[in-house]
């Protein structure tokens, strides 16, 4: 049985060599170019999720891969810096720079980071998209874009821009704007619904909602009695508002206050307002929120707080009340911001 499968393999390739000299150069060479073709598209990544980013009046094609990577399509870099075009090519022939990037005058503020993270990745739409050739997309890290704004912004301060690229200076200056509100990576999340646990804009809205976007003076926003009634609950002596606080106090008051105000405000602030060497911070977190929401709300939360306080007679109590009437509302991250209040 051997000895016969291995004469019809042996028939079978003495006819394939056959066919194969009976085809012209350049039928070879078709043949040839399809596998290859095939090959490449097998390795394309596919997007998962498609949606478009809106900032202001600017609408961003982005889409998130199989493995998480977030891209903004080659067409959406070109909006965002307000240059409205479809470009055909996304690489420079001569310095291999992407087309937004290929300006001789920003070359010397263009980072090594940036550099190493421009390339343009390929990558097949979702169903439905609305995608052309074979829904086959281009498009780049989303996290470039950040970097892409300094590069216009610095070569601005320094007078080094062109006069046809101050628009996309102004481009720049308006993307950092909306960046400083949430971060990129989850406002490309919320377009294309890859973030699912919350609802669609809806943090972006409490953010902008509740945070301003200059510090503001310092003013005493938190009550001595809040203060006073921790330690009552916890039996600790009161030596007043003058004495150093115990170390801990800070961490109550991260978890009593910030991290039950609204959802993503805690990390907002430690990303606006991050510890120096030393572990300490430039300013207070309360700086950071707005007069017309922030504030109001923060003066709302101290007075259920308080209540609370008096209502109860040790800690313990008083904690799982507070756990029940005002839960934590950062239970879902934005994102990874690390530090304490």
């Amino acid at each position: 049985m051997l000895a016969m499968n291995d004469a019809e393999e042996s028939a079978k390739a003495k006819g394939g060599h056959a066919r194969a000299e009976a085809l012209t150069a350049e039928e070879r060479a078709e043949i040839a170019k399809r596998g290859a073709a095939a090959r490449w598209d097998a390795n394309i990544p596919r997007a998962t999720h498609y949606g478009e980013l809106k900032l202001g009046e600017i609408t961003i094609p982005c889409a998130v891969l199989q493995d998480g990577t977030r891209l903004i399509t080659q067409r959406g870099m070109f909006v965002a810096l307000g240059r409205h075009k479809n470009p055909t090519k996304g690489q420079d022939p001569i310095d291999n720079k992407p087309g937004f990037l290929a300006a001789s005058n920003i070359s010397p503020f263009i980072s090594n980071e940036l550099e190493r993270s421009w390339t343009p990745v390929r990558f097949r739409l979702p169903k439905g998209s609305g995608g052309t050739r074979g829904n086959i997309a281009i498009g780049y890290d989303a996290k470039i874009l950040p970097h892409v704004c300094n590069v216009f912004l610095d070569a601005k301060e320094q007078g080094k821009l062109l006069p046809n690229q101050e628009h996309i200076a102004q481009s720049c200056k308006a993307l950092q704007r909306g960046f400083s509100i949430v971060g990129i990576i989850a406002l490309i999340d919320e377009a294309t619904g890859y973030q699912e646990v919350r609802d669609r804009d809806a943090l972006r809205q409490i953010l902008e909602a509740y945070l301003r976007h200059e510090l503001a003076a310092w003013v005493k926003r938190f009550p001595d009695e809040f203060y006073k009634e921790i330690y009552r609950l916890r039996g600790w002596p009161w030596a007043g508002m003058g004495k150093n606080r115990y170390s801990v106090v800070a961490h109550y008051t991260k978890d009593l206050i910030y991290e039950r105000l609204a959802p993503g405000v805690l990390e907002e602030m430690e990303q606006r307002n991050p510890k120096d060497e030393r572990g300490n911070r430039r300013a207070a977190h309360h700086q950071w929120l707005s007069e017309d929401l922030g504030i109001p709300k923060l003066q709302e939360h101290f007075a259920a707080v308080l209540a609370l306080q008096r209502a109860h007679d040790n800690w313990d109590e008083f904690y799982a009340a507070m756990q029940k009437a005002l839960p934590k509302r950062n239970d879902v991250p934005l994102l990874q911001y690390g530090g304490t209040s």
